[in-house]
């Protein structure tokens, strides 16, 4: 886990008829991972990207790639997705039949562990498995669509887990997902969040990915605990 606090933007909301020159641009910007949301129509209400884009993404960059996989039952797909260039693979609690092992095999895969919780979904079903993690990703929206609105109250989840984390001694990253913007990244922070996945904030027709990178940085330097 890096003192840095990182951002990670997320190419959902980014131009794809210019991914490659949208990726290229976030890099450049200090971007510190490229977020790649997979849904299947089935666990998340909507379809987006598989791992012929994956493949594309990891061509144009060399940042990390941090595949979060909103599928039912991912285990089948786990290896596709690390030979496409993942770095990160993160599974669902929701959507996992044996979330042990399924941690287990994407760390034999070579990629970094990471389980997502739902709003829904309380920290405390994590406990058994904290220790496989390299980070855990709280959504902040319900899966399935970008802009949506933020939900504070899962800030109380990303206190809890770091808490958690703490009482066990195990290091890990605490990544949200959704909503995240100069209005809300500084809430995430102070509630113990290291990865702040941000779509529209960077990926905007208003301004450039430097502007709105340059935008969230600046709030989460001011306002960081020190």
């Amino acid at each position: 886990m890096s003192n840095k606090i990182q951002i990670a933007p997320s190419i959902l909301a980014a131009d794809f008829t210019c991914l490659g020159d949208q990726i290229r641009e976030a890099e450049a910007a200090g971007a510190d991972q490229i977020h790649i949301d997979v849904m299947d129509g089935r666990f998340a209400p909507n379809i987006t990207m598989g791992p012929l884009v994956i493949e594309a993404v990891r061509r144009v960059t060399a940042l990390p790639l941090d595949v979060h996989l909103m599928m039912v039952e991912p285990d089948h797909m786990l290896s596709t997705f690390a030979q496409s260039g993942a770095n990160t693979l993160g599974v669902h609690y929701e959507a996992c039949l044996n979330l042990h092992r399924t941690l287990q095999t994407i760390r034999q895969l070579g990629c970094k562990p990471e389980v997502v919780l739902n709003p829904g979904t309380p920290a405390s079903v994590l406990s058994e498995v904290l220790h496989l993690v390299d980070a855990v990703l709280v959504m902040t929206v319900n899966p399935g669509f970008g802009g949506q609105a933020f939900l504070p109250e899962t800030m109380r989840k990303v206190t809890q887990l770091r808490e958690m984390a703490k009482a066990i001694g195990h290091e890990m990253d605490i990544e949200v997902d959704g909503g995240v913007n100069v209005d809300t990244a500084a809430t995430c922070v102070a509630a113990g969040a290291t990865i702040l996945v941000a779509g529209s904030a960077v990926f905007s027709s208003k301004y450039s990915v430097q502007a709105g990178m340059d935008k969230l940085r600046a709030v989460i330097e001011s306002k960081k605990p020190v």
